[in-house]
């Protein structure tokens, strides 16, 4: 599966402020990555249709086992919402079993921001591993 690149399921109104969240996940191992990247569509399809959801891309790394993700929302409670619901609930909590490492950058910005780019994204991850 290759990057899915940024998508808007529900535009944002032009003077509203987002509240944005960075992921990278590492698997353990190749066949953790094949299990995260075949659960992936099905994520996607939740998040196209989430209340309060803005945006999101997926950049899949397979062969490295790292993968990030990008998501734009009405608030964290849009977020919040969509994590504690089916089948990110289930599928996030499967893959605990087989991630090496996991990290979570969380801002907000002005929706004029959108798409953040991958860039922006990565050196938040970068900053907040730092910090760790």
């Amino acid at each position: 599966m290759p990057d899915i690149p940024w998508t808007t399921p529900t535009a944002p109104a032009a003077d509203a402020e987002v509240f944005l969240m960075a992921s990278r996940f590492e698997t353990e191992t190749l066949f953790g990555a094949i299990r995260f990247l075949l659960k992936s569509p099905g994520i996607v399809r939740q998040v196209r249709k989430a209340p309060g959801a803005h945006g999101a891309a997926l950049r899949a790394r397979v062969f490295s086992r790292t993968f990030l993700t990008l998501s734009a929302w009405a608030d964290r409670e849009a977020l919040m919402r969509f994590a504690r619901s089916e089948p990110h609930r289930t599928d996030s909590r499967a893959a605990a079993a087989y991630m090496k490492e996991s990290a979570f950058v969380f801002w907000s910005a002005p929706a004029a921001a959108l798409p953040v780019q991958w860039p922006e994204a990565e050196r938040r991850l970068a900053a907040e591993q730092a910090r760790s």
